[in-house]
Formats: structure tokens, sequence, C-alpha cells
């Protein structure tokens, strides 16, 4: 063992800060993956290692190089926001629209009780300001809300010991923000009996239905007066988000165009929502005895992917598949949702093509078109970077508001939130492509907030047990309990029990609007869905800019 210490501390720096965050991250992995009765602290569990980690290191007189802890740390934290930012892109414009002010809300709700529940600490003088501010950061898990407090006390020229008062206060009541956070989801979901599994899928069920569902029906033209009229001319079957992909006309099945002049006799096999499929068929003739398959004929249907940069941003229309390969597009399945193909619609990375033609003239179309199994595989390192520097950019800008001492910023975890959700929605810029492979998402995510959490808890670690054996700290876990539960509850059964909300929603504005990514990553593991990721991220901005705003309007109020 004596040999093991001097070998350690013979160690270069570096080493030795890799050495410790290895040990930390895996004793912490471990730890997350205890059960018990099917809960456990998850990715949280890292932090709690790093505590005692840094705890037994102090004792041992171990140091590691300050500025370097703080780097990784904060790349740690870039990490998992950007990842986070382009996994929900695509999708976060969407549900800012449809249900963004009612999760903003929810958040505006969370930060502003707690906002409210630390000002009645400090006016009651149950807590000193400093220390107060120290509670309401590690209450609510926002190590920004930190910074800014420290920040904020040194323009208003606070000394020394008040100084400290925020860090010490934020190492003892961190930990349970974390759990406090998950054992409100906990809470919610015991209180209304909620079954996980069932809410991915009605949350599913619900995004699916903002797009109406795709039916298939074939149609025999009995209507004389479309007799030689060129199906380009139907204008209402693009309009009503019909399309034509197969054509029967003497017992020959072919692929329909713009150009194709309708006879009576013909079937058509027309693809869209089932409403507008029976008004086709009003105008048309009426459904067809026969099933138009491709089964016993020269035609194909294959599903392409769409991984060519060059037909990124096109519309299908200007694609022109049926002039280029005598290929048509019957379907387009984008992010697990089905669209008809009309016209206008742009093609991104990543949409599955149903197209249907002859052997030779889809292998003509998938040319074109991409379906490039090692695009989808491989992850595209320049636009992950440059994402990173643009992130890192508008994170460092400052913003000055009347009567703050000093500016705001949205630092290293809202910047590259922002752009990357910006970046993701876009999906690409010439030839940079914002996609990124769910495998490498979800790596580069976890790796990205272990490091976070493991830097964050040694650093904790060296304080923690000192102020708490001191008896100094219990009154701020006390009052740090009361900042992090009283707003996670009230929103968690306001949400639930009066608006009704997906449990899954639920978790994730409790995670965004605490600014709190293991709570995100508890989310997402207790069931696999998109919907904690996509109410994390469109509460996120919002809570984020409000945590930062905050201890600068309670000096304001309170010094």
């Amino acid at each position: 063992m004596h040999a093991l210490i001097e070998l350690f501390l013979a160690m270069p720096p570096i080493a030795r800060v890799v050495f410790m965050l290895g040990i930390t991250s895996a004793l912490g992995l471990a730890l997350g993956h205890i059960r018990l009765r099917g809960v456990g602290l998850g990715i949280g569990g890292v932090l709690f290692a790093g505590i005692a980690v840094g705890h037994f290191a102090k004792q041992a007189g171990v140091t590691l190089n300050a500025e370097m802890m703080e780097f990784i740390r904060d790349f740690g934290l870039i990490l998992f926001v950007y990842t986070i930012g382009i996994q929900v892109g695509p999708g976060f414009f969407a549900a800012l629209k449809k249900s963004g002010l009612a999760l903003n809300g929810l958040a505006l709700l969370m930060v502003g009780s707690s906002i409210l529940l630390t000002a009645i600490l400090v006016l009651f003088d149950l807590v000193p300001l400093g220390s107060g501010l120290g509670v309401f950061a590690g209450g609510v898990t926002n190590a920004p809300a930190l910074a800014a407090s420290q920040q904020v006390l040194k323009e208003v020229g606070a000394d020394a010991a008040v100084m400290a008062l925020p860090g010490l206060a934020f190492a003892v009541t961190y930990p349970f923000g974390i759990a406090g956070n998950l054992l409100a989801m906990a809470a919610v979901r015991i209180v209304f009996r909620i079954d996980p599994q069932e809410e991915a899928r009605a949350f599913e069920a619900a995004r699916r239905a903002e797009v109406a569902a795709l039916d298939t029906m074939d149609i025999a033209v009995t209507n004389p007066a479309l007799r030689g009229v060129r199906l380009g001319d139907l204008t209402l079957l693009p309009s009503l988000g019909v399309c034509a992909s197969r054509l029967l006309r003497g017992g020959q099945l072919r692929v329909p165009g713009e150009d194709t002049r309708l006879e009576e006799g013909d079937v058509l096999h027309v693809v869209g929502p089932r409403p507008k499929l029976e008004q086709v068929r009003l105008l048309m003739g009426r459904e067809a005895d026969v099933r138009l398959t491709t089964k016993g004929s020269d035609l194909r249907w294959e599903r392409i992917v769409v991984t060519a940069n060059p037909v990124l941003g096109k519309s299908i229309a200007a694609l022109n598949l049926k002039g280029a390969c005598d290929v048509v597009v019957s379907r387009v399945n984008r992010a697990g949702v089905e669209l008809v193909p009309n016209a206008a619609l742009k093609l991104q990375f990543g949409d599955i093509l149903t197209v249907i033609g002859k052997p030779d003239d889809l292998k003509a179309a998938g040319c074109i078109i991409g379906n490039s199994e090692r695009r989808l595989q491989t992850v595209e390192m320049i636009p992950v970077f440059v994402g990173i520097t643009l992130g890192a950019l508008l994170g460092a800008i400052p913003l000055f508001l009347p009567g703050m001492p000093a500016p705001l910023r949205l630092g290293m975890a809202g910047g590259p939130l922002i752009v990357a959700i910006v970046l993701a929605r876009i999906g690409h810029i010439g030839p940079l492509v914002w996609f990124m492979p769910p495998a490498a998402n979800l790596a580069l995510r976890e790796i990205g907030i272990v490091l976070f959490l493991a830097v964050l808890g040694i650093a904790s670690g060296d304080r923690f047990v000192e102020t708490m054996a001191s008896g100094a700290g219990l009154p701020w876990m006390a009052w740090g309990v009361l900042v992090t539960l009283v707003p996670l509850l009230l929103t968690g059964l306001l949400a639930r029990g009066v608006m009704k909300l997906n449990f899954l929603s639920i978790c994730g504005v409790l995670a965004g609007a605490q600014t709190n990514p293991p709570g995100l990553a508890y989310a997402n593991a207790v069931v696999a869905s998109e919907a904690p990721a996509l109410a994390y991220a469109t509460v996120y901005p919002l809570a984020m800019c409000l945590r930062i705003l905050a201890p600068q309007l309670l000096v304001l109020m309170l010094w």
C-alpha cells in the first residue's frame, strides 16, 4: 500500500487528476447501479463517490491541479448540454409552440417559489445572505448560480468571510438538491400510481397524432371528367396531402408521374390520411376490388435513407426522382413520424424515404439520395467542434441589464445548449451536418455528465464532512431540503393533478427548471423516451437565465 501511495504521489499532475477521476467515475457508476426496490441513485452516484474521494484525498494530503479540474468540469458540462441540444433540437421548436408556454409557466413557478423561499429565510434571519445564496444555488443544483452569487457579492464589496459562505452552503445542500429531484419524481409517480411505460406509449401516440396517420387506398377511376387529365393537374391531391404511388392499367403495374394522363378503368394506389383519401375517392370514382401490390410485378419498393449532402434541404419536387430515375416517393419517415411526401417537403439528413420503382431504377435513386449506412454510423467531428465553439462564444457574451451591478452571461451550460438546439433544428449548413448517431450521442452525453459530477464531488468533498461535523452545515442542509422539495413537489403535483401532463414531460420540467442534468439522466433511465429531454430543453434556457439572475436580484434586494 505504501508503495502505491508513493507511486501516486510521484505521478505528474495530469496523470494524478486522470487517476482520481477514473477511480471516482468507476465507483460512482457502480454505486448508481445499486437499486433498492427498483430505485437507485443512477448517475447521481458519481457525485456522492466524488464527495467521498475528495474527503479522503484531503485527509491524505493529496492535492489536484485546480485549473485542470475546473477545465474538465466545464468541458464535461459542455459535452452534456451540447449533446442534449443536438438530440432534442429537431423537435424543440414544435414542442415550444404546442406545449412550451405551459411547461415554461411551470418552470417559472419553480424558480419563483425557490427565490421566494430563499428571500424569506434571509429576511427572517434564519440564514445570512451569503449562506442563503449558497443554499439557493445548491438546493436547485445550479453551479452557475453559485458563480453569479460570488460575482455579485464581490461587486457589492463583501468581505472574505461572507465570500466563503456561498461555496460552503452549496457543498452541503447540493447532494440533497440532486436526491430531492429524484425523490420528487418518485413521489409524483407513487401518488398518482403512474406506469412509466404506459406514459411513454401515450407520449409517442400523442406526438404521432400531431401528424395525421397515413393510410392507403386503391381507387378505380370511373369519373369520365378525368379522362385525359394529367395527374400533375389534379392539384387537389397535393393540397390534401395525398400521393399516387402506383397505377394499374391494362393489367400492367407502373409508376405514375405528373405527365401520366388518366383513363377510365385505371386503378391508382394512393397514400395519405384516411379522411383525405375518402375525398379523393369521391372525386375519382370508387374503391377498387383489386389490391395493387408489387408482388408478381417488375416493380419493387425500398426504404432509402437520406445521407447525400447534395440533396439536403432540397424539396422532393426539386429532386425530380420521377424524371431522373423513374421512381416515386410514397412516404417519408422523419424521427419516427410518417409524413406525406408533398412536393414542397424539404429533405433532412436521416429521413427514410419509401421509394417505388424497378430494381435498377431504385439502385440509381439510392445513389442520388445516399443510403449510406456508414454515414449514419459516423460522427462528423467538424460540426461538433464548430457547434461547441459557437456555444462557448454565445455563453461568454455579456448581457447588460438595467440596475444589475455586473453583466449576465449564459455561461458554459446555456450557450452550448442553445446553439446545439438551433443547429440541430437547421440540420445542415453547406457540407456541415449536425446529425449525430444516437449511440455516439449517448456515449458523449454520459462521458460529459460523469466528468462534471466527478469533479464537482471531489471539489466539495474536502469541505463537506468538515462543515457537517462542526454542526454549521446542519441548518443549511435543513433549509436546503425546504428550498429543494417545496418547489419540486408543488410543481409536480400541480402539473399532474391539475394540468394532467405526461409524467415523463413532468420529469423533464422538474430536471430542466432545476437545471439538474442528473435529474434528466435519471428520468431517461426510467424508460426509453424523448419526452423528458424535450421538456428539459424546452424549459432549460429560461430556467438557466432566471437561476443566474436570481442571486443578483436577491443581493440587490437584501444586501
